[in-house]
């Protein structure tokens, strides 16, 4: 596996060894011992399906103490994948990082906990799964609005297709005032 850091400290783009004939192909997606940078125990696995191009869910986040690490990647179709940094101690605090993720790439994205993350939907029929080190709590369960000027995310659209949750969500500064 080929691991690369990202410009954001603690945030990894995983690019498997895919070993393929006639048949098809294989993969690991994941090894702890092949990737000694992931120190984490993962305990649940999550999936989604989006119909839509242009769909966009996030910027998501739990609060302390359920935050989550994130093991992200694409499975069918593709996705702009977006990880931001919540941490108020980090030098790269409120910047983001972001990395396609598709199926066709198999590429995926490490994000550790501290952060918030999003996802845009590049073609119709998108499935996308994860794994994280903590387990969902709706009462940690926050968002920060797609579209907030000080984070500065480019999503390449103006009109994605978003949830009244995620269209309801506040911008950071509001939601730590």
């Amino acid at each position: 596996m080929k691991v690369t850091e990202t410009k954001i400290k603690g945030v990894y783009i995983i690019e498997p060894q895919v070993f393929g004939d006639a048949r098809g192909w294989f993969m690991e997606t994941y090894s702890k011992i092949k990737i000694p940078q992931i120190d984490c125990d993962f305990v649940q696995d999550n999936q989604s399906f989006s119909a839509q191009k242009g769909t966009l869910r996030g910027i998501h986040f739990q609060k302390p103490p359920m935050e989550q690490a994130k093991l992200l990647r694409c499975t069918r179709g593709a996705v702009m994948d977006v990880a931001v940094d919540l941490r108020p101690d980090s030098p790269t605090y409120k910047q983001w990082v972001s990395v396609e993720l598709s199926a066709e790439n198999k590429k995926q994205l490490f994000i550790p906990r501290g952060f918030g993350h999003g996802f845009i939907t590049l073609t119709d029929d998108t499935e996308f799964i994860y794994k994280t080190d903590n387990y969902y709590s709706p009462e940690h369960d926050s968002a920060i609005l797609w579209s907030d000027p000080e984070i500065g995310v480019d999503w390449g659209t103006d009109n994605p297709v978003v949830s009244e949750k995620d269209a309801a969500a506040l911008p950071l500064n509001e939601l730590n005032g």
